[in-house]
């Protein structure tokens, strides 16, 4: 679209001559030869810039430039002075003016200043832009999903987006933890400043903490230069720490300081920075077992776990599987160019069969694959079934006669028993902290018995008694 501008002067020859040099390019140009016309058309249409003559009968050039700042603060007013009135056009400038030419100017002069001002209002356009696009792809509303699992999700957002508050993202992997993050920040007052992402699975010890605290200069080897670390480039934003059960004993107590005093130490320094970020951590694994192990410190799981909210895995919300499907299908056609645009029954039944252990991620990877796969409008089972796993987890022969047939059933029925035994086992543990003893009270056996089964399928637990039968025993 034209940008549109309006040339304000009560010299006629001043008029025509903007108009001539402005006349080559794709500007809609009025005029206006006063004040009070001037302010009436900023009302009554949308202008991107205003050259505006300071010297004027009635109302002048000043007092045009604040009424129409107050009025409309985006549009941009281009002074135009005469060589006596250089203090007034540091004035005007104070006021909100973008820039001043200085009568006479020559006509690449004024291009050259319309064109600036023109490229000021597309850049800060395209911010605005970016930012809008950014908060509503990052709105909680947009995460798809909409089973009771991920309702309770959305809740839990609502509730600790606006605060400060630490939060915790617990999930399997692949199941849109990041994705929780980032909702909470970009609904947050923080939703201005930075989101800074630390993938803690990826980096040693050392690194980690140069990642996180910075270094000076000298401070081990390779450090040629001083680094800040993401604690000091997150300042006012949201910290998010991914795969935060990796971290080391060390680095744990380093950063648990960070929480409770808001500052921190660059590795080498001898001096401190406050830091006020707002900390979200993440985690594939159980933090609480870790902390019986003795792996990962009590006092950093209570400061991080003030809010927690739990990204539930695909399978525990199977309902939210054609939404997903339809939504990934919809951006790779669009990415590859292929009018892919329908899931067949027989698809959509294996989809909603499988259990998805990479969860939403892998479910991504699949339509992606499948929409390459595609050869016509429609995703069919033959384009999944080179794709995902969807025979059964036992590896079982195939039958060949009746007795065969009765030997592997009984083959399966007894793998399907083991399962179930020992899903027993591991849910009753995790329901009383890897007691061993309140576990076998809780399910009516007797202890030996109860211990007997994890024995069974090797699952073992810091559990003091637990561990003294063992000795005895052995």
């Amino acid at each position: 679209m034209s940008a549109r501008i309006l040339i304000v002067d009560d010299e006629e020859i001043v008029i025509r001559s903007c108009l001539r040099i402005l006349s080559d390019s794709s500007y809609v140009v009025d005029s206006a030869q006063d004040g009070s016309e001037a302010l009436r058309k900023v009302d009554e249409t949308d202008y991107d810039i205003i050259i505006l003559d300071i010297m004027m009968p009635g109302i002048d050039g000043l007092d045009v430039l604040q009424q129409v700042k107050e009025r409309h603060p985006d549009v941009d007013v281009i002074m135009v002075t005469g060589l006596s009135q250089i203090q007034t056009a540091v004035k005007a400038m104070k006021l909100g003016a973008f820039d001043y030419l200085s009568k006479p100017f020559d006509p690449d002069e004024l291009k050259h200043v319309v064109d600036r001002a023109l490229e000021r209002r597309r850049l800060l356009q395209e911010n605005r832009d970016l930012k809008s696009e950014v908060n509503s792809k990052y709105s909680f509303e947009n995460i798809i999903g909409a089973s009771p699992p991920m309702q309770t999700v959305y809740r839990l957002i609502a509730k600790c987006a606006p605060t400060n508050s630490t939060v915790l993202i617990t999930g399997e992997s692949g199941t849109g933890k990041e994705m929780i993050a980032r909702a909470i920040h970009y609904n947050s007052l923080r939703k201005d400043q930075p989101f800074v992402t630390v993938d803690c699975n990826t980096l040693s010890e050392n690194l980690l903490e140069s990642e996180l605290f910075g270094h000076t200069k000298g401070s081990f080897t390779g450090a040629v230069a001083n680094k800040r670390g993401m604690f000091e480039i997150a300042n006012h934003g949201t910290l998010f720490l991914d795969e935060f059960g990796n971290i080391p004993l060390s680095t744990q107590a380093k950063l648990l300081r960070v929480i409770q005093e808001r500052e921190f130490r660059a590795v080498g320094s001898t001096s401190t920075q406050k830091t006020n970020v707002r900390l979200i951590t993440a985690t594939n694994k159980d933090l609480k077992a870790l902390v019986a192990e003795g792996a990962f410190r009590e006092d950093l799981y209570y400061r991080i776990n003030v809010f927690p909210i739990h990204s539930p895995a695909l399978r525990e919300r199977r309902d939210d599987i054609p939404a997903l499907a339809f939504h990934f299908l919809k951006i790779f056609c669009n990415e590859l160019e292929k009018p892919v645009s329908g899931i067949s029954a027989g698809a959509m039944s294996l989809l909603m069969n499988y259990d998805w252990p990479g969860n939403v991620r892998e479910l991504e990877n699949t339509m992606h694959r499948a929409a390459i796969l595609a050869s016509d409008n429609i995703i069919r089972q033959a384009h999944l079934a080179s794709i995902i796993d969807s025979s059964p987890r036992m590896n079982l022969e195939v039958p060949r006669t009746s007795e065969d047939l009765k030997r592997i059933k009984k083959i399966a029925r007894e793998k399907s028993v083991e399962e179930v035994e020992k899903l027993f086992i591991q849910e009753t543990l995790k329901r009383n902290d890897s007691n061993v003893t309140r576990s076998a009270e809780e399910t009516g056996m007797q202890r030996s018995n109860f211990q007997a089964l994890m024995k069974k399928y090797n699952i073992r637990v810091r559990d003091t008694e637990y561990d003294s039968d063992e000795s005895e025993s052995t």
